[in-house]
């Protein structure tokens, strides 16, 4: 018989997950699931008990996409969420550059085009009458679309005979001038230069970050970091940070990396070895193309609201095959971004040739699977393909997902579809593209926004995408089974037996991760 030395009875009213309710109690031992029930069966004498009362215990929520040093400039830097027009986008601007050192570039995030007044971004003169001084980058929400000043494409030595890279492409006006807007790979020909300019976020700051999460109740992510070119401008290097921060981790972290080639991504599963118990290398992660909200989606018939394009086709076989064939010889996974129709649709080719050559279908993932057709959710099911996907995009697209797509946003988000179909799905955030929480993309996969309410998730469904998913995304074991990390989120409701709205606003009680209680910041953030 066990010692009850270093166990602990963990009793809540009722221990929930999407198979059903299976007790009142976990027993942890030595940081695992030692057993889940009944606590009148576990408990034995001289075994210690911590008590919920008017808590439901769930496995630890998990996040399957996202960005932490993202989140991190949102929390830290210039955030332009909420703002109503363009005239209270430049007053936080003036606000910004009053702060900082004269000349010194101002990056922004989170500026949302649809939410202003004017229905626009701004034009790089507007930005040059507000901010002419120093180098300005304007990210829109979706990180993939940017608006620069002047002083930005003077300093990238970028003039108006500049050529579109290859996947990316420079706004202009009806003379051939440069509107400021750029798209894709043009961003990072902006973002590249200018991110070396500003001081990179601090390693306190991430961590500040990740405690957020944690009290949002995660117990995992699967972060998305890059080796070379910031994905966020100005946040520094995010693989060096990722391993700078690796040993004060408050939750466990599985990373995707975004890699210049091969041997620098083997380069970074190497260093993360060594760098702490709660960071582990999960795999490479890349991009085939855009996003619905800037128009770059790959589809396979134009824009309902643009019909000049059908988006931006990133995929490159030459460059994504080899990155894949070492990620998968290193043990990793494989994640694309594909959105659009089309991107998905080469993914899945992509995918095909891989599986022919015995890889284990459950490495491989579509990150977003946003725009998808009948038969490529068969594919995606016959292949084993993963995709890991983001309800919380409904709620920020519902007022203009229609207009983009037309008939076709009856394809979009197909999350019952996909789950009928047997495809394995994980959920995520995409943060600092939403906002974290795991409540709030829970509610979305049942509610939708209103939008396609056939495609939306029973609520065992929906737990399970922020639980069991996410823990098979990043190769864990089942939560909660007998041997797996005593990682599990204590709720003041019952996420299965509430409605949407209650869920979303819920409260976490608690959070035990590697069998410890956690301390929680409960205080109400600003921007979660």
């Amino acid at each position: 018989m066990l010692s009850d030395a270093g166990s602990v009875l963990v009793v809540a009213d009722r221990v929930r997950t999407a198979a059903g309710i299976l007790g009142d109690a976990v027993l942890v031992r030595s940081g695992t699931v030692q057993a889940v029930g009944w606590a009148d069966a576990l408990r034995r004498p001289g075994l210690a008990e911590e008590r919920y009362r008017g808590a439901v215990l769930v496995p630890g929520l998990g996040d399957a996409h996202f960005h932490p040093m993202g989140y991190g400039a949102a929390l830290s830097r210039l955030n332009l969420g909420g703002a109503a027009d363009l005239d209270e986008v430049f007053v936080r601007l003036r606000s910004s550059a009053g702060s900082t050192s004269p000349g010194q570039p101002l990056i922004g995030t989170r500026l949302d085009d649809e939410a202003l007044a004017e229905k626009r971004l701004p034009l790089r003169h507007e930005i040059d009458s507000v901010a002419a001084d120093r180098p300005v980058l304007l990210y829109r929400y979706c990180g993939h679309v940017a608006v620069a000043n002047t002083a930005a494409f003077e300093a990238a030595g970028i003039g108006p005979s500049v050529v579109d890279p290859v996947g990316g492409h420079f706004g202009r006006d009806d003379s051939g001038g440069l509107t400021g807007l750029l798209q894709e790979t043009a961003v990072s020909l902006v973002g590249d230069v200018l991110g070396g300019r500003v001081g990179g976020l601090k390693p306190a700051e991430v961590l500040a970050a990740l405690h957020r999460l944690v009290a949002l109740g995660m117990t995992r992510i699967c972060a998305i970091v890059a080796t070379g070119s910031e994905l966020f401008c100005g946040v520094g290097n995010e693989l060096d940070l990722l391993i700078d921060i690796a040993s004060d981790l408050p939750l466990h972290v599985s990373a995707l990396v975004v890699a210049r080639d091969p041997d620098d991504l083997e380069q970074a599963a190497r260093r993360m070895e060594r760098a702490g118990r709660r960071l582990q290398f999960l795999g490479m992660k890349d991009f085939t193309d855009g996003s619905l909200g800037g128009r770059t989606a790959a589809l396979g018939l134009p824009y309902s609201d643009d019909p000049t394009t059908t988006g931006t086709l990133r995929f490159d076989h030459e460059r994504l095959y080899p990155l894949a064939r070492r990620s998968l010889q290193l043990g990793g996974s494989v994640a694309l971004h594909a959105i659009g129709d089309v991107a998905v649709g080469r993914v899945l080719d992509l995918y095909g040739i891989l599986a022919e050559t015995g890889v284990d279908p459950d490495r491989l993932r579509i990150e977003h699977a946003s725009v998808t057709t009948d038969a490529d959710i068969a594919r995606m099911a016959d292949l084993g393909v993963t995709a890991s996907v983001q309800p919380a995009f409904l709620a920020s697209e519902g007022g203009w997902l229609r207009s983009r797509l037309g008939d076709r946003v009856e394809q979009t988000y197909r999350f019952r579809t996909m789950e009928s179909a047997g495809v394995p799905m994980a959920g995520g955030s995409d943060c600092p593209v939403e906002p974290p929480s795991p409540l709030w993309g829970m509610a979305a996969a049942r509610h939708r926004g209103g939008l396609v309410p056939s495609e939306s998730l029973e609520p065992d469904s929906a737990l399970a995408l922020f639980t069991d998913g996410v823990a098979t995304a990043v190769r864990e074991p089942s939560p909660l089974s007998a041997g797996s990390r005593a990682d599990f989120t204590l709720l003041d409701i019952d996420p299965v037996d509430v409605d949407p709205v209650t869920l979303r606003n819920a409260s976490v009680i608690g959070v035990w991760i590697d069998g410890e209680p956690q301390d929680l910041d409960l205080e109400a953030p600003s921007w979660v």
